[in-house]
């Protein structure tokens, strides 16, 4: 078991980390830089007490994504609220402050994971089943009830998540946005469209 202090200590080790990462990339950033980052002298080996190695340090970084993104999926279909443009509100909040959260490992995910295709194969496996396959289960529970209309929900769910999702990313990435539209406005776009598009009525379009 891990006492305080320890634990404490591994949780200053993965901030620095993951802030160092993504400041400067997996590769250039050393041991030395991340135990100097916690307060530690940078040739003590202070970090090797709570981690193996720096590979280890990242797999702690991508591990507390998925952890946080599994925690934020619980029983995600469930506590939607039945009006549709409502929920997608609080879809578009939710995966919003989930990846604006993890910024800095979202970006380390991004930009250096094509070197270890064993952590990338990781958290696209708990991408898909926290946020992919649980968005197209809450839209097949809304078909269902007469909520939306929608054919093939795993596709439409990847579509409306995609349009979602590429804003933080570009945001985390290049600092940028789709645009240069503010955040506001380009939800309010996005519950709009993602509304009209699943809203019941006409097949044809009529409503």
């Amino acid at each position: 078991m891990v006492d305080g202090s320890a634990g404490r200590a591994r949780d200053r080790l993965v901030a620095a980390a993951a802030r160092l990462f993504a400041e400067q990339g997996y590769a250039a950033t050393s041991v030395a830089d991340i135990q100097q980052a916690c307060g530690l002298a940078g040739g003590s080996g202070a970090l090797y007490k709570h981690f193996a190695s720096k590979r280890a340090l990242l797999e702690a970084v991508v591990g507390l994504h998925v952890q946080t993104m599994r925690s934020g999926s619980r029983s995600f279909a469930e506590q939607l609220p039945p009006d549709l443009t409502e929920a997608l509100r609080v879809t578009a909040t939710a995966v919003w402050a989930g990846m604006q959260r993890d910024r800095d490992a979202l970006r380390v995910i991004l930009r250096d994971l094509d070197a270890y295709p064993d952590l990338l194969e990781t958290v696209w496996a708990e991408v898909l089943v926290n946020v992919y396959r649980e968005f197209a289960r809450w839209l097949r529970l809304a078909a269902d009830r007469g909520l939306v209309r929608v054919t093939d929900p795993e596709a439409t769910g990847a579509v409306l998540l995609a349009s979602l999702t590429c804003y933080p990313i570009l945001d985390a990435l290049l600092g940028r946005r789709p645009g240069d539209i503010a955040p506001e406005r380009f939800t309010e776009a996005w519950i709009q469209h993602a509304t009209a598009s699943l809203a019941p009525g006409d097949p044809t379009g009529r409503r």
